[in-house]
């Protein structure tokens, strides 16, 4: 994305010179920001975004061009605390979720598969994460109110589970209990009927959690702290808490792709970005460098979406 951080890998790149060689991505120079003579940082410059492939040149390199997805925004004008979310029709599901207490004109909005963006819900106090239900609706925590708002199709929202604490993260799992992350450190189980229990404690957050289900019924929480590191938790489905993870730096929103792969935002300054851990292991792997980002959600086709706080972008990353 623009304002992410590509590395250029080569040999003999010329930096023993009075000036760096420059490095441009399409038409637009490129920031250096690190140079070796094998390898080359540079930051991907605003109005670099397009679909399809984006050219990258580095001067005096004989070889020809390589080639990276650079996204441009979808939509813009939001306020994302957490995960888009993306119905079965290709519907895209963004917040407004505003400063503490804020009220503001539309919670949510729905972005239809053509682009157009439209109002979908009203009268949800910070809005903060979302998630489908097994019933086909969508379903919003409010972090200031505490509770978790069921939107029928018409865009109403009614309440549907409160006392909640700072309600954040949203998951469901394949019994249809929902899981509802409070930011104070507990995780609540809430059954169909709205009726609420603790299910595992977590350390606190300064932000909000953030909740996906792996593929063998585990709940992944992340949490960023004020820490230079953070942990990403894993829950078994009798409460049990442990940890997977601790390299990431404010890890955010979560996602598993269709092969198992767990998907990570970190937003902490530097190599900031979207990271895939493989399902067996192994090494994590930058597949979306962007400064900032929030959430990430996979359409049914495995195309990507993901969001810092005011915009959302989309690439066509299909894992197979």
């Amino acid at each position: 994305m623009e304002g992410g951080r590509i590395a250029i890998h080569g040999a003999d790149f010329p930096i023993d010179r009075a000036r760096l060689p420059e490095v441009r991505v399409g038409d637009l120079p490129a920031r250096v920001v690190f140079a070796s003579s094998t390898r080359i940082d540079a930051v991907v410059p605003e109005g670099a975004g397009r679909i399809g492939a984006v050219s990258v040149r580095v001067e005096g390199a004989s070889s020809e061009a390589a080639f990276f997805e650079a996204a441009a925004p979808l939509a813009t004008g939001l306020h994302q605390v957490d995960n888009p979310v993306i119905d079965h029709d290709g519907n895209l599901y963004l917040t407004f979720s505003g400063a503490r207490g804020q009220h503001v004109p539309v919670s949510v909005f729905r972005v239809r598969p053509d682009g157009v963006r439209q109002t979908f819900a009203t009268g949800i106090v910070n809005p903060t994460s979302m998630a489908l239900g097994p019933d086909g609706q969508l379903y919003v925590s409010s972090r200031f109110e505490g509770a978790v708002y069921r939107i029928g199709a018409d865009g109403a929202p009614k309440a549907f589970a409160t006392e909640l604490g700072i309600a954040c993260g949203l998951a469901f799992g394949e019994d249809g209990e929902l899981f509802v992350g409070d930011r104070s450190g507990t995780v609540f189980k809430v059954g169909r009927t709205g009726r609420t229990e603790t299910f595992a404690t977590l350390p606190p957050s300064v932000a909000a959690f953030h909740l996906a289900f792996a593929p063998d019924g585990a709940l992944y929480v992340t949490g960023p702290t004020l820490s230079t590191y953070d942990a990403i938790y894993r829950i078994t489905p009798d409460g049990a808490v442990g940890t997977v993870a601790s390299a990431f730096g404010r890890p955010q929103g979560i996602a598993f792709d269709r092969t198992g792969a767990l998907l990570v935002v970190d937003a902490l300054a530097g190599w900031s970005g979207l990271y895939r851990m493989p399902a067996g292991g192994g090494e994590r792997e930058l597949i979306v460098a962007a400064p900032a980002l929030i959430g990430v959600a996979l359409d049914q086709r495995g195309a990507l979406v993901v969001c810092s706080s005011d915009s959302v972008f989309r690439f066509g990353y299909q894992a197979s």
